[in-house]
């Protein structure tokens, strides 16, 4: 009798008949790793990395830094810097996820010793995600605000106080009150007695601008500090649960719904920034704007600054987000033998472009926003949350149709946000599943959805009228320099302890040989030139360090030691898991440091086919071990 044929939407084990909605739902029939699955199509990998790597920084941050640093000069130590730091950091992370199939913590099987620069990436990330969704949700609040005829930020409404102004506001002028005498009196003294200066005595202050007012008043209900907590502002926190309903319906499945989700979202952001860009081209000032930014203000002897440098170095490493986890967990469900070299120059140079792109599209209107407000560019032009909150929504609001103009701009902000939270999201589930995978198979949908929720209520903190002082807490110390150490141990424990040579070994086992020629400035790199710029911008922001402070309001001594709490909590497992190991292990203590110091004996490609002749004694990878033992000829046995 013939076996019996199942529809495409079944799976055929035997007599069984499994539907496509069983535990395996995230594994699809063709995908060559049955047990964790891979990308449907390379475009979902390559559009869900652009989309990691391609964040708000690249529109709030990355324009300003060039404005800042030498306008077009900014572009060569920027480009420097991503040949010598970025683009060999990330390939490294890309070809240790696609080699072992695993994600950032189950991934350090590579070197055993060094288990918790994996945890402290993920640790990391978890923090970063909690505020990261906040922004979203702030984009979420004015995208929806905009959907009125007139911008509410438009003018000096119902909430504003009397610094609300566009042009400058007098504080103190001289006016006569009696016959030869003269007097300097305040703004307030002048209203209440009905007095008016004399000509060419008075004094001005800038005024605030109405989205500076909106922004502080009505969107945030800001509070004096961190001390004053406050309630929760219910309006941001309906947005940050519909951020985390967005981000758990496109993760329900994994990497098969987020990879089809992307394409949308990576994509659009393009299309606002062009459309942007074109209705900026076309307004008075952009041409001064622009000028600013790239063209004839480029200052050459900026280059001689070790600042200018340095902020390039920073931009760079923290746009191309290597050392999160994210890169090694979405490479780790590519197939063996996809081509991640290529890969990482497509999606390095795609995101540097981005950002060059970006300040076209931002500088061209802010320079139209200081022409009519008879400014220099340099007045208005201003860096991260002040940009996208404040004086971007004030430059639109000045438009004709503003309202459509700022509805386009928040959701690029708020699909820009998403695809990076998709991939942190992604290598939270992805070491779930690396540490326990029978219970993932059948549990995904509920643990998916359970982190967003859990990471939903710590961000609620974030919601309250002092939430943007958390924000700017969790982002001061955990997105800092403790993705630097996490990055330099990284480089250190695989170049220079597993061994440059033999990973080099293991990335031609994807990818086919090459000439030596070709991995010489890979050594150059990854052995001498991006450990040490990564150790020289890590001690640089150590000795720069500063208490943090928001809108020049400091933080009291108790938040600051939380944030130091904070980046010591993820730290510390970097100590703690090599003491584990090394208990763990037999023999002496020197003994013990080398046994940690070798791969373990299920390191190594996943499955079995791919192995060859270098790990075919390899064990299981399914199987929890610790450690390996090396033979005289090179061949891999367990203990």
């Amino acid at each position: 009798m013939d076996k019996l044929k199942c529809p495409s939407f079944f799976k055929c084990r035997g007599k069984e008949k499994v539907t496509a909605s069983s535990e395996n739902f995230h594994v699809g029939e063709n995908d060559e790793n049955q047990d964790r699955g891979n990308w449907s199509k390379k475009s979902d990998y390559l559009l869900s990395m652009v989309g990691y790597a391609v964040g708000l920084g690249n529109v709030w941050r990355f324009p300003y830094l060039t404005y800042n640093n030498g306008g077009g000069a900014f572009l060569i130590p920027y480009a420097i810097m991503l040949a010598l730091a970025g683009l060999p950091l990330f390939f490294l992370e890309c070809s240790l996820g696609q080699f072992a199939s695993l994600g950032p913590v189950s991934v350090w099987r590579i070197l055993p010793l060094f288990q918790g620069v994996g945890i402290t990436m993920v640790l990391i990330s978890i923090f970063v995600t909690i505020y990261y969704n906040v922004i979203i949700a702030y984009s979420l609040y004015y995208m929806f605000a905009s959907f009125q005829r007139e911008l509410p930020w438009k003018n000096c409404s119902y909430w504003a106080d009397k610094t609300c102004s566009r042009s400058p506001i007098v504080t103190h002028c001289n006016v006569s009150i009696k016959l030869g005498e003269i007097f300097q009196v305040n703004k307030s003294w002048l209203d209440a007695n009905n007095f008016t200066c004399i000509n060419g005595s008075e004094v001005y202050q800038p005024g605030q601008l109405p989205s500076e007012q909106y922004w502080n008043k009505v969107a945030l209900r800001r509070s004096s500090g961190l001390d004053e907590t406050g309630v929760i502002v219910w309006y941001l926190a309906l947005c940050l649960l519909l951020a985390w309903l967005i981000v758990g319906t496109a993760l329900f499945k994994g990497i098969k719904s987020s990879g089809k989700v992307v394409y949308f979202t990576a994509i659009f952001p393009y299309v606002v920034l062009l459309i942007l860009l074109i209705r900026g081209a076309t307004l008075e000032g952009a041409s001064k704007g622009i000028s600013y930014y790239i063209g004839a203000q480029s200052n050459f002897t900026k280059l001689k600054e070790a600042e200018v440098w340095r902020d390039a170095a920073t931009q760079i490493f923290y746009s191309l987000s290597v050392a999160w986890g994210g890169l090694v967990a979405l490479s780790s469900y590519n197939k063996f033998n996809n081509n991640c070299f290529s890969d990482a120059i497509v999606i390095c140079l795609t995101n540097c472009l981005t950002s060059v792109f970006a300040g076209f599209a931002i500088f061209s209107i802010l320079g139209h926003m200081a022409h009519i407000s008879g400014k220099e560019v340099s007045q208005v032009v201003k860096s991260g949350f002040d940009l996208a909150f404040i004086a971007y929504p004030e430059a639109l609001a000045l438009l004709p149709g503003g309202p459509f103009w700022s509805i386009l701009f928040f959701f690029m902000l708020l699909t820009l946000g998403l695809d990076s939270q998709f991939a942190s999201i992604e290598t939270i589930t992805t070491t779930i599943q690396d540490l326990f995978p029978k219970v993932m198979k059948k549990m995904r949908v509920p643990i998916t959805w359970g982190c967003c929720f859990i990471l939903f209520l710590l961000g609620l903190v974030c919601m309250t009228q002092a939430g943007i002082y958390w924000v700017h807490l969790i982002d001061h110390f955990c997105a800092g320099w403790g993705i630097l150490i996490a990055a330099i141990l990284e480089l250190m424990g695989i170049i220079w302890i597993y061994g440059g040579n033999r990973f080099i070994e293991d990335i031609e086992m994807m990818i086919g040989t090459k000439r030596w020629i070709f991995w010489l400035w890979w050594k150059a790199c990854w052995f001498v030139i991006t450990p040490m710029l990564l150790t020289a911008i890590l001690i640089w922001s150590l000795v720069q360090f500063h208490r943090p402070d928001y809108a020049k309001i400091p933080y009291p001594d108790w938040g600051v030691a939380l944030g130091w709490c904070m980046i010591i909590f993820c730290i510390i497992w970097i100590p703690i898991m090599a003491i584990i190991k090394i208990i763990q292990a037999e023999g002496t203590i020197l003994q013990r440091i080398v046994s940690c110091c070798r791969p373990a004996s299920n390191w190594g490609p996943y499955l079995e086919r791919h192995r060859g002749e270098r790990y075919k004694n390899m064990v299981d990878p399914k199987k929890e071990t610790d450690h390996e033992i090396p033979t005289v000829s090179g061949s891999r046995k367990p203990e």
